[in-house]
């Protein structure tokens, strides 16, 4: 019989709701970022762009950067776009990529040579039964790519190039159009709210085909006069609302967020309010329309970038329903730690309190103890790790038994190394099989470290520690002695048959 200790907080227990939403947990007690975790462990790597709900199931597009897309690097490759799902807004199932991004013709358009491929948004066209994707891209003159999906998560296929009213007339290839929003109105008809880049970031509106396809040319242009970004249109008992970042900041933290209304998608709209001067840590993605039983919520998230950091495979999200007042004004963001749904919670399992830091290597080791249950072999160690900066060496896992001093001690029962290109930028599972004996009752850790002189490797942890008998440890002197970490856990698993 096989046992699985899970050294982590909690198991991951994923339940069947179907088109539900209870709570979602943004930040932990101590106000750190929650990294969102997949079911499989794994950290949800979908940035920058939206939530949409289709036949009751809600699905997460984003721009992967797990590969090591990095912004401005010429050599850093393109990794595509990538689907979850979800019944709850809170457990999530990698659906893989849109469409194969690793082809040549792909790698050329997106790369780290190009300005990159960004935000990814689908709307489903009733009349065509299509899943219509958008995405901005820079290698062309419209800023767009269009394609389409018989099934929300594709395969996507690519169709004709698009055309649109703004910019038409501009050099192929430029800063021309950029961050955008699809919307579809409650007769059909769906628009597009892009940003127009060559008035330094105005907003525009313009009315789509008939088959989400192409701009029809009946647009709305300078919806803002600038030095704004990543629109999100929404409709709400009539009214229409744009909300956008207010300034526009690639990648930064704490942006704020401002919106506008109207009457009619073409306008004319309103001056700007401004509800968040920081976004709750992060810049506008998207304003989603959800519906739960006799409740219609407004679902705001927002990337929490890393200021532009090499990693943006790391970002977090915030995600919270919008507040209305009676006339129809947004409240400002409150920012909530979680972000309640329904008036009347229902009770469910919760999910794991991780986030992450970087600094294995150079002096730097990491361990998790634990204590063998049973007499058996350890056959698998399950950790939650990425790379930063390039390492120059791989990242070795070694178990070790636990000496009366709370220090590994004697040599390594097990030692083995994963080289550099097995680690992913986003923080997922790296696996090792020491296939070691272990004894029921004793005391073992397992120690994470690495000889990289650069750059680092990451973990996952939680602090609120359930067991104070296995606990964190960490070594700043290259693994001579080891200090426990108060209330810390590393976000591992162990496998014992």
């Amino acid at each position: 019989m096989k046992k699985l200790i899970l050294l982590s907080l909690l198991a991951i227990i994923f339940t069947a709701r179907f088109a539900s939403a209870q709570s979602i947990k943004n930040f932990g007690n101590n106000g750190r970022q929650i990294t969102k975790f997949d079911n499989l462990g794994n950290a949800v790597d979908a940035h920058d762009g939206e939530i949409a709900l289709f036949n009751g199931v809600y699905y997460l597009y984003g721009t992967s950067y797990d590969c090591g897309f990095e912004w401005g690097n010429k050599t850093a490759p393109f990794c595509g776009f990538k689907t979850y799902s979800s019944t709850d807004l809170q457990h999530w199932t990698d659906r893989g990529f849109m469409f194969d991004a690793k082809t040549p013709v792909w790698q050329s358009r997106c790369d780290g040579k190009t300005y990159g491929c960004f935000r990814p948004h689908v709307i489903y066209n009733k009349k065509t039964k299509r899943y219509v994707l958008w995405i901005n891209v820079y290698d062309n003159r419209v800023g767009y790519r269009v394609f389409t999906s018989k099934t929300p998560v594709g395969p996507f296929a690519e169709v004709k190039e698009p055309t649109l009213a703004v910019n038409s007339e501009m050099p192929v290839a430029g800063l021309n159009n950029g961050d955008h929003d699809t919307f579809v109105d409650d007769d059909g008809t769906a628009y597009l709210a892009y940003t127009d880049w060559r008035t330094k970031g105005s907003i525009v509106i313009e009315k789509l085909s008939a088959d989400y396809l192409t701009g029809t040319g009946q647009h709305v242009k300078s919806i803002t006069t600038g030095n704004t970004e990543a629109p999100a249109l929404f409709k709400r008992k009539g009214k229409y609302y744009l909300i956008y970042s207010d300034p526009n900041c690639g990648y930064c933290s704490g942006t704020g967020t401002s919106y506008r209304t109207a009457s009619s998608p073409l306008g004319p709209w309103s001056a700007g309010i401004k509800i968040s001067d920081n976004s709750c840590g992060g810049q506008p993605s998207f304003v989603s329309t959800i519906k739960l039983n006799s409740e219609t919520i407004f679902l705001f998230g927002s990337d929490l970038w890393n200021n532009a950091a090499k990693n943006e495979a790391l970002a977090n999200f915030y995600w919270a329903p919008l507040t209305f007042a009676a006339d129809g004004s947004i409240n400002p963001m409150k920012c909530e730690q979680t972000a309640n749904f329904t008036k009347k919670q229902s009770p469910s399992k919760p999910i794991e309190d991780f986030t992450t830091g970087c600094d294995i290597g150079k002096n730097i080791q990491r361990s998790q103890t634990f204590t063998a249950s049973k007499s058996g072999t350890l056959t698998k160690i399950s950790f939650t790790t990425f790379q930063t900066g390039y390492p120059d060496a791989g990242l070795s896992v070694e178990v070790f038994e636990l000496g009366n001093t709370g220090q590994p001690t004697g040599s390594a029962l097990a030692s083995v190394t994963l080289p550099v290109d097995s680690i992913s930028w986003s923080a997922r599972n790296a696996i090792v099989n020491p296939n070691i004996p272990v004894t029921a009752g004793k005391r073992y850790a397992v120690v994470i470290k690495s000889a990289a002189t650069k750059g680092c490797y990451g973990f996952a942890y939680s602090d609120i520690l359930t067991d104070p008998t296995d606990v964190s440890l960490i070594s700043n002197d290259n693994g001579a002695s080891f200090s426990a970490e108060k209330n810390r856990v590393l976000k591992l698993n162990i496998l014992i048959k």
